[in-house]
Order: C-alpha cells, then sequence, then structure tokens
C-alpha cells in the first residue's frame, strides 16, 4: 500500500504527530470558546449583570446537550480513524454517513424535548425569578439551533479522525468573527438583549454546519472507494458501543454540572454572575487538556488499526509532557490576570461578591488542570481503544464526588466548596482511568 501524506499518526514520531493534530483542535476549541465569551462579555457589558446571570443560568443545561454532540462524535471518530488506518474507505464512508443520517435525527428530538422543557427545567434548578424570562428566552433559542451544533460536531469529528483537524480550525475562526460580529450588531447596535446573542449564536452554527458538508464532501471524494450503502445497521452498532457510553459519560459530567449550578443559584444573582465568568474562562483554559486527550483518540484508533500498539505507548508518554507543559502556562496565565480577567466579564457596575467569586475560584484552581489533563490524555487513548467502561466509570465517580460534596457542604461551609471539591474528583478520575489503562498492557 502506498504511503499517504495523512497517514502521518502511524509514520511519523507519536510527539510531533500529536502535537499537529491538537494544535488545530487547540486554537479551535479556543475560538470555539472565544464567540461562547463573547456572548457573555458582550451581554455583560451592554445589557447588564443580570442577563450575564440569565446566560450562565441557561449554560449549565446546554453544556448537557453540547456534551451528547461530543459524545456522539467520539463514536463517529473511533470508527472512522481505524478504518482510516487500516486503509478500508469504502466502509470508512459508510460510516460517516451512518454517524451524519442517526445523530442528525437524534439532534431533532433532543432540540423539540429541550424547547418543551425549557421553562420546568430552568424552575427546577432554582433558577433566580428575576432572570427567570431572560433565561428561558435565551434557551429556547438555543434548542432551535441544536441540529446544526449535532452536525457540526460530527463533521469535526470526522475530519479529526482523518487527521484533518486544521478543517475545523479555519471553520471556526470564521464562524466565531460572524458570531462576534452578529453579536455586537444584534444586542449593542440593535437592542435586542440577550435574545440577540442567542440568534448571532445559532446563525453562526447553521453557517458553520453548512460549509463543513461542502468540504468534507470534496476530501471523501479524493479517496479512492465508494460507499456501498449511505447507511449500515452494523457500523451504527459498532458506533453506538463507543458513543453511547461517550455521550453518557460527557452528559453525566454536564448533568452533575447542571445540579452544581442549582447549588450556586441558592447563593443569588451577584455570585451566579462571578460564578459563570468563571466558568467561562475555566471552560478556556481547559481547552489545550481536552483538545490534547481529543487527539489522542484518534491517534491510537489509527495506530491499532494499522497494527502499531508499540506506538499507543510512546503517544500516551507524549501527550502527558504536553498536558505537564499545557498546566504550567495555565497556572502563569490565570494567577497574575485573574482580576482583569473578572473585570472583562463583569465591568464597572460588577458587585464585589461577583468579583470575589470569579477571582477565588479561578486562583484557587489553576494549581490542579494538569491532574484533569492527565485523565484527559488517559480517557482519550481508553477511548480510542475501544474501552469504555471503566472509562464511564471514572468519569461518574468524578462526578459523583463533585456533586455530592457541593450540595451538602455548600449550604454549610458556603459556595466556595464547589470549586473545592473539584480537584478530588479530577484525582479519582484519573486513577481509575490509569488503572484500567495499565491492564491493558500494551
Amino acid at each position: 500500500m502506498k504511503k499517504r501524506a495523512d497517514d502521518y499518526l502511524i509514520t511519523e514520531p507519536p510527539l510531533p504527530s500529536i502535537v499537529r493534530l491538537a494544535l488545530p483542535l487547540i486554537l479551535g476549541s479556543l475560538f470555539q470558546q472565544f464567540y461562547t465569551m463573547a456572548d457573555s462579555v458582550i451581554v455583560g457589558r451592554f445589557v447588564g449583570e443580570g442577563a450575564l446571570a440569565a446566560v450562565g443560568a441557561s449554560s449549565a443545561l446546554t453544556s448537557v446537550f453540547i456534551a451528547a454532540a461530543i459524545g456522539g462524535g467520539s463514536g463517529a471518530t473511533v470508527v472512522t480513524s481505524r478504518e482510516f488506518g487500516a486503509h478500508q474507505y469504502s466502509r470508512m464512508k459508510e460510516s460517516i454517513s451512518t454517524a451524519v443520517i442517526s445523530f442528525a435525527l437524534f439532534s431533532i428530538i433532543l432540540a423539540s424535548i429541550g424547547y418543551a422543557l425549557s421553562p420546568s427545567i430552568l424552575s427546577l434548578l432554582r433558577t433566580p425569578g428575576d432572570i427567570m424570562e431572560e433565561a428561558v428566552s435565551y434557551l429556547q433559542i438555543y434548542f432551535l439551533g441544536l441540529p446544526f451544533l449535532f452536525i457540526y460536531n460530527i463533521f469535526s469529528s470526522v475530519f479529526t479522525s482523518l487527521g484533518k483537524s486544521s478543517i475545523p480550525l479555519c471553520l471556526l475562526v470564521f464562524s466565531s468573527l460572524l458570531n462576534v460580529g452578529l453579536d455586537i450588531i444584534a444586542v449593542a447596535g440593535l437592542g435586542m438583549g440577550i435574545e440577540g446573542a442567542a440568534w448571532a449564536t445559532l446563525v453562526s452554527q447553521a453557517i458553520s454546519a453548512l460549509l463543513s458538508f461542502i468540504i468534507l464532501i470534496k476530501v471523501l471524494n479524493k479517496l479512492q472507494g465508494r460507499a456501498e450503502r449511505y447507511f449500515s445497521a452494523s457500523l451504527l452498532k459498532e458506533m453506538t458501543a463507543i458513543a453511547i457510553p461517550s455521550i453518557i459519560q460527557q452528559s453525566t459530567i454536564a448533568a452533575g454540572m447542571m445540579l452544581v449550578q442549582s447549588v450556586v443559584n441558592t447563593f443569588g444573582t451577584a455570585v451566579l454572575a462571578g460564578y459563570s465568568a468563571a466558568i467561562r474562562v475555566d471552560n478556556i483554559a481547559t481547552v489545550p487538556l481536552s483538545a490534547t486527550g481529543n487527539a489522542i483518540s484518534p491517534y491510537t484508533a489509527q495506530n491499532a488499526g494499522a497494527g502499531k500498539k508499540e506506538r499507543i505507548r510512546s503517544g500516551y508518554k507524549a501527550a502527558l509532557l504536553l498536558i505537564i507543559i499545557s498546566g504550567a502556562l495555565i497556572c502563569l496565565l490565570l494567577l497574575p490576570g485573574r482580576n482583569i480577567i473578572a473585570a472583562l466579564f463583569l465591568g464597572e457596575e460588577g458587585t464585589a461578591e461577583a468579583y470575589r467569586t470569579c477571582e477565588n475560584y479561578l486562583s484557587f484552581l489553576c494549581f490542579f488542570y494538569s491532574i484533569l489533563g492527565f485523565a484527559m490524555v488517559t480517557g482519550g487513548v481508553l477511548r480510542g481503544l475501544g474501552e469504555m467502561r471503566f472509562f464511564t466509570l471514572a468519569s461518574i465517580a468524578n462526578l459523583s464526588f463533585r456533586v455530592i460534596g457541593s450540595m451538602l457542604l455548600a449550604p454549610r461551609f458556603g459556595v466556595a466548596v464547589v470549586w473545592y471539591v473539584v480537584p478530588i474528583g479530577w484525582s479519582i478520575y484519573f486513577l481509575m482511568t490509569y488503572s484500567a489503562y495499565k491492564n491493558k498492557q500494551l
């Protein structure tokens, strides 16, 4: 078989090949977080602290659905990467079309349920009454765009499986800039408030999904072989065997964060605004960690498909080195810059309590991000090998500790408990996944 340039994950040295795949993922995720953060910054500064809290109250729930989209993409990633590594291009194309059809239908069902139940769910989360109406409006518009989010994530996962992570990066740069421009026009220019930010995000996601589809067709046409059918029940079964545990894992974490959000909500709008700002920053800080974990998954799957399991061990060590470097840089940036970061979101009208909540969260957790990164990389290897059981159990154990700790202790000892329990949960997650990795005897 003739060596292809796209085969770099199974031919080039592990460290540079993982960096080559992870770097566009990092940059792409940063831009994705950038336009998510833009919603918060623009809404917070042009509409007010209450509107920022409303976005924050909605974000815990939207994270559940984003997690489901990412989990669905995981199933497509592993199967597509395996077939690509084995040069089974016809079967690979079947897996892609099967994934797109299946998860598009799934997302439409989820969107319909989410739209209808938005008011009830926000009430169950004990969202403060003074921001309820805005939170419901933002959330329902978000659900209208959920199918675009799912479809884009599937396409993005496929590009990553093929080693073409630079394509999602370019699309995200375009989408991010478009989203920010639409935010400014809708919120600051037209005075549409929180609804304007939601519509800006929806339009940006829709355009990204359409462009992704066009580009993917061109990429697949360059590979030999044709899919014998557009939908394969056997391939769907393989993907769902990986996707369902991943969706459960991702959604369980997001659902747990939603429960934690309900604890924070009881401390009032000011604390919620500060916590929401900190969570936005936290999402950005963890980007290089999650991107490295996402990169090691197709790297592992491709090498497993090519029968090069010795490269999996070397790639794991290289990824851990990247995590150590990333964790140190995150800490060096967040610790001295937490005051400026809080001001970016909260502005001059932010209350002292909101500022204090944001700064305390960031100054504590910045020392522990490497632990999370170790867990993400180890989990990424397990996903690439199709080993989902321990990966899912470890995620649930991490989440359970954090939720139970927050719900039992925060009402008595204060909101700071919400982030004090986080590093312990991350440690549980890492130790369980590492134990499973060692048992694989690679």
